[in-house]
């Protein structure tokens, strides 16, 4: 990798990551005696439980000069409601003989006991070291990246989504580690806010859905002391965005799925919990800190000149969903809501040479009925086609645009029109939805078969379909994107082989999407 700052190999690391995750390598056997005796300790009348770092560590929205760093303090035992100073440190080597950047930070109880670092004043396009260190403990160590300022000629990423805990194992994980991403596009459904099912193959916490902070946090440690979801945190950086099930169902703006059974002030209390444990628990700026019921996560990152990533939030502005194609139509209607719509559109005109649109629900049109009788699914921007079309008509002064989506539990490979119902006007762009990580368990591959091929039949600007579990990994270069679908066998069991279902390429200066 150019610019590579230390001297192990990175698969080395990637081995040891996962003995760090579960536990060998993290405590102060990592710590040099001088080291532990500076990392602040708690006065003798409030003493910190033992285990501090049991949810691991995360790093995310990397820069050229920094990266953002990411731990919570949730030990098994209470922690005392008081501030707690923590230590981080970043480095050239996973020794930590030279150290490039440190600090101290504190955890504050009213966000959770969480840590967020912005570390700056780092070199671009580099991979460094990083761990917290609170109480004579040390973290696991991850493992970051910084974005390249101008003239990269390859960045490699992976895209994933919807990881339901009860569905199955995260047997994809320990693939996209192997994959030596320099990021991770995770585009929603981190939790998700069901009850526990007695007979699912994993329970989630609790009895029922959480509502209140306590609820979420609960469900997010949950997720989080899952050792091969910090083995992918600890590997890479991860750039996030949420989708439905971090808060509730197919919510839409200050409505839930459910109007009849949640208040309009209960939900908005709801909704408040729920964005305040997501910054809590995801490598988020403070920019994305929540202010009452409301976060600004969609953003805009800059890989160098190759390509700008618009990170879209298609959850909290949305209008209601439509319920019929004249509702649908309607030019008002919302995905984005007005201001981000304006962020967007503007953003496109980047001179970066690619353009790559971070999205939650699919983008492409999908009827799901075959014959002259149409079935559509509100939730997606079938529900908002006024919008989509505006977006989509920009498309051609906009230099190389592929979206990448998650939310489908299934992948979609598709061209994108303007106008979807008349497969005679131009393509102008690419967009590749990736399945999920665990959601719907395994799949039926002849059942989805059987109802959707009829049906991409009447859908030429499908490309290709899927419904096996598994991630997107991408090569970008000036020339074009090739993108390779990784499946596994099953979530049904802790550890799956994994193979690549297909692969898809597109060139720059050419819209669509070619599969290989």
């Amino acid at each position: 990798m150019p610019g590579m700052s230390y001297p192990i190999e990175r698969r080395r690391f990637v081995a040891d990551a996962g003995k760090v995750a579960l536990g060998v390598f993290a405590g102060p056997a990592l710590l040099a005696g001088d080291v532990l005796r500076a990392v602040p300790r708690p006065g003798p009348d409030e003493p910190l439980p033992a285990g501090l770092f049991t949810l691991g560590v995360a790093s995310g929205d990397p820069a050229p000069d920094g990266v953002v760093l990411w731990t919570r303090l949730a030990p098994e035992g209470r922690m005392p409601s008081r501030p707690v100073d923590v230590r981080w440190e970043v480095a050239h080597d996973e020794r930590f003989t030279r150290l490039a950047a440190r600090g101290t930070a504190t955890a504050e109880p009213r966000l959770g006991h969480s840590v967020h670092v912005e570390v700056a004043g780092l070199d671009a396009h580099r991979w460094y070291f990083y761990r917290f260190l609170a109480n004579g403990e040390a973290s696991p160590t991850g493992r970051t990246w910084t974005a390249p300022a101008v003239g990269v000629q390859k960045i490699r990423f992976a895209f994933a989504s919807c990881q339901n805990y009860q569905a199955g194992y995260y047997t994809a994980y320990p693939h996209l580690v192997a994959e030596e991403v320099d990021f991770v596009a995770f585009l929603g459904d981190y939790i998700y806010e069901d009850r526990a099912d007695p007979k699912a193959l994993r329970r989630h916490d609790g009895t029922d859905e959480p509502a209140t902070i306590a609820g979420y946090r609960a469900r997010y440690a949950h997720y989080k002391a899952d050792p091969e979801l910090q083995r992918a945190h600890a590997a890479a950086p991860w750039i996030v965005t949420l989708d439905d099930h971090e808060v509730d169902n197919n919510w839409q703006g200050e409505y839930p799925q459910d109007p009849d059974q949640q208040t309009p002030e209960g939900f908005k209390a709801r909704r408040t919990a729920a964005l305040q444990a997501y910054w809590e628990h995801m490598p988020l700026r403070a920019s994305a800190r929540p202010r009452g019921s409301s976060a600004r996560i969609f953003r805009r990152l800059a890989l160098g000149d190759l390509a700008t990533l618009h990170v879209l939030d298609t959850r909290q502005y949305r209008s209601r969903h439509a319920g019929s194609i004249g509702v649908a139509e309607e030019p008002g209607r919302t995905m984005t809501g007005d201001e981000q719509e304006r962020w967007l559109l503007d953003g496109l005109h980047s001179s970066s040479r690619w353009n790559l649109i971070a999205n939650q629900t699919q983008l492409a049109s999908v009827d799901h009925q075959a014959g002259p009788e149409e079935w559509w699914e509100w939730d997606n921007w079938d529900g908002y086609r006024a919008q989509r079309r505006r977006l989509l008509e920009r498309f051609p002064a906009v230099n190389n645009p592929v979206v990448i989506t998650g939310d489908r539990h299934a992948t979609w490979v598709s061209d994108l029109r303007p106008d979807f119902d008349r497969p005679d006007t131009p393509v102008v762009g690419a967009e590749l939805v990736g399945s999920s990580v665990t959601s719907e368990g395994d799949p039926d591959r002849a059942a989805f078969a059987r109802h959707w091929t009829p049906i991409m039949a009447e859908s030429p600007h499908w490309r290709y379909i899927d419904n096996r579990r598994g991630y997107f990994v991408c090569d970008l270069t000036p020339d074009g994107l090739d993108a390779a679908l990784r499946v596994v066998d099953t979530v049904r069991a802790p550890t799956s082989p994994i193979r690549t279902a297909g692969r898809f390429h597109v060139t720059a200066g050419v819209r669509g999407i070619e599969p290989v």
